[in-house]
């Protein structure tokens, strides 16, 4: 298994209505064409409006770099600069867990 969380921080309400939307679009594209991607889980963060987390695990290192060049998550990457006013990616090796493949 490959795991990363993902936290975006973001300009103003108006910017982060446009990412929610940009974020509902991607998801479609990762549930539609992305068999290795095993939970892409995205939260808003109570008490931080502007802040964005996002919980990726992926069957292996090989179905992330997948994910990466899918048509949906290359315009997600291209457009979220207009959004975003920081990005902290931090890349995990899952241990205990409830609700992951038992093989990872």
């Amino acid at each position: 298994m490959f795991a990363l969380v993902v936290r975006f921080d973001l300009h103003d309400e108006a910017r982060a209505a446009e990412f929610d939307l940009l974020v509902e679009e991607t998801g479609r594209g990762i549930a539609e064409h992305e068999p290795g991607t095993l939970v892409y889980a995205t939260h808003r963060v109570t008490d931080a409006p502007l802040a964005r987390v996002f919980y990726e695990v992926y069957r292996d290192r090989e179905a992330f770099d997948a994910h990466e060049c899918q048509p949906h998550t290359r315009h997600f990457l291209a457009e979220r600069d207009k959004y975003v006013k920081t990005t902290r990616v931090e890349f995990m090796t899952p241990a205990t867990a409830k609700g992951l493949p038992a093989d990872g």
